[in-house]
């Protein structure tokens, strides 16, 4: 579980995220939107620990970030978008043994874990390779086996299919709502409106670092009379393209 309580943080004089206040249950996936600059990855590496807040806190399955942020690094999975940050001269299996050491793991559990993971992966085949050659989707499976190789209870998802293709795509969501059936807490930040529908069981919206509204996807819909997520989306947060 995640207990977000009055999160801020500061950059010099600018709020990037503003007193936030939310909770993610065992087994919930909760969408976490805004525009750029809105603060998501601000506080996703709160939560990861990769950032102090300035104010306020949050508890990471009881652990707090700030005065026990070794407790938390080992609850969670982070898998982050953009370039997957493997070391290309490393086998697959390398990558996700180093991961699994630095989360304290000993070899042998490392090892069970990986050879569980290779199968449900379908990386048979590629597991001892280096990984520099590997497509994006094959890197993609060994991000996320190295994100989990460790079973956290709580999985940050920040964009994790920006500039993917459908195929790379797909294992990542097919992976979050496996997640979600394992009783892992998962926040999920995406600009995909058809993610965010098709993923999540509730969605927190963020404008300027604060929570703007909150709710299942049909109860926002309900609520505003409309069926576009879209179009609700930038009524909340006021784009410019936004036609009243």
């Amino acid at each position: 579980m995640i207990k977000i309580q009055k999160i801020s943080k500061e950059f010099k004089k600018v709020k990037a995220v503003d007193e936030l206040s939310f909770t993610v249950n065992s087994g919930e996936i909760v969408g976490l939107l805004g525009e750029n600059g809105a603060g998501k990855t601000t506080t996703l590496r709160m939560l990861a620990t990769m950032l102090k807040p300035t104010d306020g806190t949050a508890k990471i399955n009881g652990y707090d970030i700030i005065q026990e942020s070794q407790k938390v690094r080992g609850q969670i999975g982070i898998l982050f978008g953009g370039e997957v940050g493997l070391y290309d001269r490393l086998t697959a299996r390398e990558n996700i043994r180093y991961f699994a050491q630095l989360n304290g793991m000993s070899k042998e559990e490392a090892d069970k874990s990986i050879n569980e993971l290779t199968k449900a992966l379908g990386m048979e085949e590629y597991i001892d390779r280096k990984v520099g050659k590997f497509s994006r989707g094959m890197k993609q499976k060994v991000a996320i086996a190295r994100s989990i190789v460790h079973r956290p209870k709580v999985m940050l998802f920040d964009e994790p299919t920006a500039g993917l293709d459908v195929t790379a795509a797909r294992i990542v969501q097919d992976f979050i709502l496996q997640c979600k059936n394992d009783n892992i807490a998962i926040i999920f930040s995406s600009h995909s409106m058809a993610e965010v529908e098709k993923l999540c069981d509730r969605i927190v919206i963020i404008n300027k670092g604060r929570v703007v509204e909150e709710g299942t996807v049909p109860e926002l819909k309900q609520k505003y009379d409309n069926e576009s997520m879209e179009d609700i989306f930038m009524s909340l947060v006021g784009g410019e393209n936004h036609e009243k």
